[in-house]
């Protein structure tokens, strides 16, 4: 290599700018493996061609104390670099934003989905003393002892409403509560896997290969949202599934 005389090297760094093959990293590359081709690298033909080629409508941005075209193409660099640096915050922000919507989404689910099952608990035990009333009220037309029969009285004459309306309107409601239930259901599932798939999303935003990246979950971000307990919530819907 170092037996071709300057020209040739010089032709040959010309050439491999001007077709696209050789780019600022490899110039830079070649710039530090002998003094010799350090100084044919820093030739400002070759990096004015850089700097039109790479930003072709930026060059009256530059300042006029940058003397070199390697010098101005530095600072554009930098320039980039910088922009999309912030485009970057900017995406990594969205997305823990729309990771805490999800999580504010999924509160919301938790709390309605509580508010149904509650509801269909209450149903469910009024359907259950109605069902009392109706046994009592058969239970007037046969002979019994004394004591259970004026108990049996006390149960019918406590209910103010027809056993059979209400026994109808206590049924519809349950119906409402399970479909109810059953939206909620799903819309969590739907949510919880949003959720996943944004949180995959910023994990691959974060990534850098030469750091040792370790990827913080965002719901520290959101910390004063309640988080429901499932368990409560599956109990009272065994309930529901086992009538």
């Amino acid at each position: 290599m170092s037996e071709l005389p300057v020209e040739l090297w010089t032709q040959i760094l010309e050439v491999g700018v001007k077709s696209y093959v050789l780019t600022y990293k490899d110039l830079c590359c070649v710039s530090i493996s002998s003094p010799r081709l350090r100084r044919l690298s820093d030739d400002d033909c070759l990096w004015s061609h850089l700097l039109s080629s790479d930003y072709p409508s930026s060059s009256s941005s530059f300042p006029s104390s940058a003397s070199s075209s390697k010098s101005l193409y530095k600072i554009r660099l930098e320039r980039d670099r910088n922009r999309k640096k912030a485009a970057h915050m900017r995406a990594v922000l969205r997305k823990e934003s729309q990771i805490a919507e999800h999580y504010r989404r999924l509160g919301e689910l938790e709390n309605w989905l509580m508010v149904e099952t509650n509801k269909l608990t209450t149903t469910l035990t009024e359907l259950s003393n109605l069902r009392t009333v109706r046994e009592a009220t058969v239970a007037l037309n046969v002979w019994q002892p004394e004591v259970i029969r004026a108990r049996q009285t006390q149960i019918v004459e406590q209910c103010s409403v027809s056993v059979d309306s209400r026994s109808r309107t206590l049924d519809m409601e349950l119906k409402i509560c399970k479909q109810q239930i059953a939206i909620f259901w799903k819309a969590l599932k739907d949510e919880r896997q949003r959720l996943n798939l944004a949180k995959e999303e910023l994990t691959s935003l974060k990534y850098h290969p030469l750091k040792d990246h370790k990827f913080i979950d965002s719901s520290n971000n959101v910390s004063h949202i309640k988080r429901r307990s499932k368990d409560a919530i599956n109990s009272k819907v065994k309930q529901l599934r086992s009538t």
